[in-house]
């Protein structure tokens, strides 16, 4: 009997559309998918790009954030000129309409290099006393003295380097690798995060700068710390053992998976996949953090015995989840703002981080680990070669960072700021090129790496960025 029941028939026509969509619907995408027709359709593979678009040369990304802008003049760009002009106006032409964070309308006056520099390595690079353990590498880095960005304070800039753009809510560069070529490890995250702090003012970091943005959240970066409990709420309950847990997360799995069948909504299947992922990581992340199976001469290298929070703690962390198959591997380390005594504060907070970035570097070449693994060592923006007192301000027109092993041509230097110190001049190196050709020595095109989300194509690099092939060994 035909029901004329409006309320009813309403129902009725809800549960046929829901029910079309999820069957028909679903259906249509993944016979679509199966031709590698659907811009950013989940893929039930590792990763998205598969095959990769070109043979890579790194595996994995180790990413140094130097947080607070290291200052460029007293660290890997030496500039002699500015050391003759110190004390002396800062001419004009060269700042002129120029964006200047907290400097504007000051009397601006040069500010000579306030270290000591020096050529190292067979291939010379200058480099700052600041970094003894680092400078004896000189020969594996590419030091990039023209890197330029968008923003000029920190948190915006910190956005800008991580997601390619200054809106907040957007994927960060980790969350894109990990979306386009997975994870090697079935037991950690894809993408993890560590901190530590010293030597200087220490700017906060939000955790949207890890975030997954519009991208599935299972890609969004995962904190670990590397005091106490390295992952909050991840250990096993007391009382609880691991067998009735597993058959609480099976039930709750397949109650999920109705849901899942029902609604079609792919955050359901990120939430199996979590609680999954998080079960098999109460027994890794122990055994990630337990370092007693290090030998003392790795533990004398780094200069730490683990457990106290440090950057080189967390280098050694780093080389222990890149064996572990973790894609993207983030250190924040929050120390570099020197907006007063950059002198002395620059040598503190290098202090900090210099042995372990190079224990790192020849840690991971012992294991012959770093011909497949990029590390990058950069901080937001660079800071003025005119003075704030005895410090520097923000900088955006040029800054120095360095890139090393993962298809990186060693030992040599890309681009130059002007005599001074300013502007990039030679050979400029955006945060866009940056990105770019970071993904293309992990086998992607970066304009071939898209998500669509509001009718458009997003991806890291925007509408911008450029392979800097030189830079490749």
């Amino acid at each position: 009997m035909q029901n004329h029941d409006p309320i009813m028939q309403a129902i009725c026509r809800r549960t046929f559309l829901d029910r079309s969509r999820v069957g028909l619907g679903a259906a249509a995408v993944w016979s679509l998918l199966g031709r590698g027709q659907v811009a950013g359709a989940e893929s039930k593979r590792p990763g998205l790009i598969e095959p990769l678009h070109h043979a890579p040369r790194a595996k994995r990304v180790i990413f140094l954030c130097q947080a607070g802008g290291p200052s460029h003049l007293e660290t890997f760009d030496y500039k002699p000129k500015l050391a003759e002009m110190d004390g002396q106006p800062m001419p004009e032409s060269f700042t002129e309409g120029q964006p200047i964070a907290q400097l504007q309308n000051n009397e601006l006056r040069c500010f000579g290099p306030q270290r000591k520099f020096n050529p190292h390595g067979q291939s010379g690079q200058m480099i700052s006393d600041v970094f003894p353990h680092t400078a004896k590498l000189a020969d594996d880095l590419c030091i990039v003295r023209s890197a330029q960005t968008n923003q000029i304070n920190h948190d915006p800039a910190h956005t800008f380097m991580n997601t390619g753009t200054q809106i907040s809510g957007r994927p960060s560069m980790g969350s894109w690798i990990t979306y386009g070529l997975g994870s090697e490890s079935e037991n950690l995250p894809g993408f993890v995060v560590l901190t530590s702090v010293g030597g200087g003012q220490s700017q906060p970091i939000a955790a949207r700068q890890w975030h997954s943005g519009f991208l599935p959240s299972r890609y969004q970066g995962v904190q670990f710390r590397s005091t106490g409990d390295p992952v909050l709420y991840v250990s096993r309950p007391e009382g609880v053992a691991a067998g009735p847990q597993e058959d609480v997360l099976s039930a709750v799995s397949a109650l999920n998976r109705l849901r899942q069948d029902a609604t079609g909504d792919p955050e359901i299947e990120t939430r199996i996949a979590q609680y999954e992922l998080a079960f098999r990581m109460q027994r890794s992340v122990p055994e990630l953090m337990d370092i007693s199976d290090e030998p003392a001469h790795i533990l004398d290298l780094y200069g730490t015995q683990g457990g106290d929070g440090s950057f080189a703690a967390n280098c050694l962390l780093a080389r222990r989840l890149a064996e572990r198959g973790v894609r993207f591997i983030h250190l924040y380390h929050r120390g570099w703002d020197h907006h007063g005594g950059v002198r002395e504060g620059v040598a503190k907070t290098a202090g900090l981080v210099d042995q372990g970035t190079a224990a790192l570097l020849t840690d991971l070449k012992q294991r012959d680990m770093l011909k497949d693994t990029l590390v990058i060592w950069s901080g937001e923006f660079g800071r003025t070669p005119m003075a704030q007192g005895n410090g520097r301000d923000h900088h955006i027109k040029g800054f120095s960072l360095w890139m090393a092993g993962g298809g990186i041509r060693g030992g040599m230097s890309w681009g130059a700021t002007d005599e001074l110190g300013y502007h990039a001049v030679d050979n400029v190196f955006h945060v866009h090129d940056l990105h770019a050709t970071m993904l293309h020595l992990l086998g992607i095109d970066h304009e071939r790496l898209t998500y669509r989300f509001q009718g458009r194509d997003f991806r890291l690099t925007d509408v911008h960025g450029r392979v800097v092939k030189p830079l490749l060994a």
